[in-house]
């Protein structure tokens, strides 16, 4: 029987694994087609805060860039029930490349955040998105091989909460960046404005939904009962 909630949750779930796939794909192929030098002639301020960096600081920016695709990319597939029934060797191999690209994207950003284009703000904000985002995805991963699913599950749903920070960002941009273009304001000085706004603001209201979700879909009273011996466990099965 189709109800009005298992409507809205495939509703929701249809915009999010869409808006991930489109911005792990468009936020990486001009990356992946132009240098950082070539993009910052056409007026890319993030390129062009990295193009004359050092080469060790342009390989972490291009590793945090397709490492955080990548996780984008794979993750709304960790969440699809059917793949899970169907297909569990491949819900195991996409589940550790997912937190293989977070270690390693996670922890890129963090070296780069004190580059960050924000300042202290960015180097705080996406500091401790990085930080966070790598925690949360070492947390899932313990949890499932403990076979406590229950607890594996709310930080899976919490990782994917930071890894979704690349799409809030760039929404929440889509909105400040023309409030801040007025006249007199350039629209790269809007950008800028905008931007020192967003390093907490692509995060924090993500962490908060999500743990309202993981409050509502799985409570504590559940964790008890929802364990499995640790040889039958996913190595990560974050689907809810």
């Amino acid at each position: 029987m189709v109800t009005r909630t298992s409507v809205r949750r495939l509703a929701a779930f249809s915009w999010i694994a869409f808006s991930a796939v489109a911005i792990a794909v468009l936020a990486v192929l001009p990356y992946m087609t132009d240098s950082l030098a070539g993009l910052s002639h056409q007026d890319s301020q993030l390129a062009t805060n990295y193009a004359t960096r050092p080469g060790w600081a342009r390989g972490a920016f291009y590793v945090h860039v397709v490492c955080g695709g990548l996780a984008l990319l794979l993750s709304p597939l960790q969440f699809a029930a059917r793949v899970r029934r169907r297909a569990p060797r491949l819900h195991r191999y996409t589940g550790r490349i997912v937190i293989a690209a977070i270690v390693l994207g996670g922890t890129a950003g963090a070296v780069l955040a004190p580059m960050s284009l924000a300042g202290p703000v960015g180097t705080a904000g996406f500091g401790t998105l990085a930080v966070l985002w790598v925690v949360f995805a070492v947390a899932a991963v313990r949890t499932a091989r403990a076979g406590d699913l229950t607890a594996h599950r709310r930080w899976a749903v919490r990782t994917f909460a930071m890894t979704y920070a690349a799409v809030t960002l760039r929404l929440w941009l889509l909105v400040l960046v023309p409030l801040f273009h007025t006249d007199g304001v350039t629209e790269p000085e809007a950008f800028l404005r905008a931007y020192v706004i967003v390093p907490f603001l692509c995060w924090v209201p993500n962490l908060l939904v999500a743990d309202v979700v993981v409050r509502r879909m799985l409570p504590v009273a559940s964790r008890g009962r929802d364990r499995a011996p640790v040889q039958n466990v996913d190595m990560v099965n974050p689907g809810v």
